[in-house]
């Protein structure tokens, strides 16, 4: 019986947008190339395309929604694993982490702040509703 592979060693490089798919940053790849294709993911401080090839040690600053990782490169994999198999992939920064607390700690106290609807919307209410969403 054959052991998982946790980890590839620096053999290969890997393209950016398997990386991201691997380390479950983003569910499928394609919205993974998608996101870097629109400028949400960053290599050493510059914009990368999804051919972009990943090695060992790279800086990378994800935007996911309004999250923001930076992350530092440990492991190369194109395959999708476990979770904790896909946690060791990656380092979080220390600084990043904090801002993402500091970020979910004023969401949870300014998404208590709005009042709660007295009634369901009506059709004329929903309409209205949307018609502000979309601008």
């Amino acid at each position: 019986m054959r052991e998982p592979a946790a980890v590839e060693e620096a053999a290969d490089p890997v393209r950016i947008d398997k990386w991201l798919w691997a380390a479950r940053f983003f569910k499928t790849r394609s919205i993974a190339s998608t996101a870097v294709n629109g400028g949400k993911v960053h290599v050493n401080g510059q914009r990368a395309k999804p051919s972009r090839m990943l090695r060992q040690g790279d800086t990378l600053v994800i935007t996911r929604e309004e999250i923001e990782y930076t992350v530092t490169v440990l492991g190369l994999s194109e395959r999708r694993g476990p979770a904790p198999e896909a946690q060791r992939l990656y380092q979080e920064t220390e600084d990043s982490i904090t801002r993402r607390a500091l970020a979910a700690s004023q969401r949870r106290l300014t998404a208590g702040s709005a009042p709660a609807p007295q009634r369901r919307p009506n059709k004329r209410d929903r309409r209205l509703l949307i018609g502000m969403r979309r601008g």
